[in-house]
């Protein structure tokens, strides 16, 4: 009885069959390493190699992994390296670090995975993203079906914002979301591979040629729509985004950014959203679409103090949100963050 043999791959096949995954950490020592336990069982059968990226977390972070590294063996292995920031530029300029570090060897791979320090995949979540791009010309970034600890599914499969999605999100009201259903930004969870506008980066695939031709995250976004502006320049770029929800990650979420027990919206999110309008759609689009959000919270609002409906966003959103639009009226330019976008990383261990 003969065995078929193992296939062989070219150095070029192995390149452009590889997967380079990054996990950022920021202050989350321990939950990046399962993060990266369960993300190497699965690479075992992958070419390609991890990078955790140590996010200029200032607290003893880096320590944390270097040890939890060594006791795992990783320090001696080929395809795990620890990758050092001083300084926190946020989701984006840290993700760029660890695109820019490539595999190893210094070349850069076939595919680069994005993984939360609090998402841990399942299965084979990895290489159903990796084979759904290889089989699918046109797609650049494929996401994941992602559910809660507790099993409770996320929405990560969303449309593009919009001044009637600005509306709708704010003033949530049936009938308003059944007549702006086509501009509601969290979809319906797909329950089949579909396109999307845009998904979340809690877990996501990108093709090289993607970053290649539009480049990195634009490092102004410090947090938040720093993935939904990347999928948009990639959409006018001509690259699809998917939703795979065969790929599937159990999620904590709002581990790193304390979203979850906000006693306020900090400023940086509300910078992110006028950086992407602004950027998008121009600055009338970007003051209109504040407008919107403006009248839908005052809309819903009203129905709090009618209907007793509860609170739904953080302790005095309203008025963040009016003042930070007013400040950016007298500002002659938004102020941009260095970017970093493939620039050599800090300080590397191997």
């Amino acid at each position: 009885m003969s065995s078929t043999p193992a296939p062989r791959f070219s150095d070029d096949d192995h390149a452009r069959n590889s997967v380079l995954t990054i996990i950022l950490n920021y202050r989350t020592p321990q939950m990046t390493l399962q993060a990266a336990e369960a993300a190497l069982a699965e690479m075992e059968d992958l070419p390609g190699a991890l990078v955790i990226v140590e996010n200029g977390s200032g607290d003893t972070s880096w320590e944390e992994l270097q040890k939890g590294a060594a006791s795992r063996g990783w320090l001696d292995s080929p395809k795990v390296r620890l990758v050092r920031s001083e300084v926190n530029g946020g989701f984006g300029a840290g993700m760029n670090i660890g695109m820019a570090a490539g595999l190893p060897d210094g070349s850069a791979p076939g595919f680069y995975y994005l993984l939360n320090s609090d998402a841990f995949v399942e299965g084979e979540t990895i290489s159903r993203l990796r084979d759904f791009l290889m089989a699918s010309p046109g797609a650049g970034l494929a996401g994941s079906f992602v559910h809660g600890t507790d099993h409770e599914p996320h929405r990560t499969a969303f449309r593009f914002p919009s001044i009637a999605g600005e509306f709708e999100m704010a003033a949530r009201t049936g009938i308003i979301t059944r007549l702006l259903r086509h501009a509601v930004v969290a979809m319906d969870i797909p329950q089949a591979e579909t396109q999307v506008d845009w998904t979340a980066g809690a877990s996501l695939m990108i093709r090289r040629e993607v970053i290649e031709e539009i480049g990195g995250f634009d490092e102004t976004f410090f947090l938040y729509f720093e993935e939904t502006d990347l999928c948009h320049r990639a959409a006018r770029a001509g690259w699809r985004t998917h939703y795979v929800p065969t790929s599937t990650v159990a999620h904590i979420g709002s581990a790193s950014t304390g979203m979850k027990s906000w006693g306020r919206t900090p400023p940086y999110w509300f910078d992110s959203r006028l950086h992407y309008f602004v950027k998008t759609h121009g600055v009338i689009y970007a003051a209109l679409a504040t407008l919107a959000r403006i009248s839908g919270t005052g809309l819903y609002g009203l129905r709090r103090l009618v209907q007793g409906k509860p609170a739904a966003d953080a302790p005095h959103f309203l008025r963040d949100l009016i003042l930070h639009a007013l400040r950016a009226m007298i500002r002659r330019k938004p102020s941009k963050r260095e970017t970093r976008l493939h620039t050599p990383f800090p300080e590397e261990q191997k």
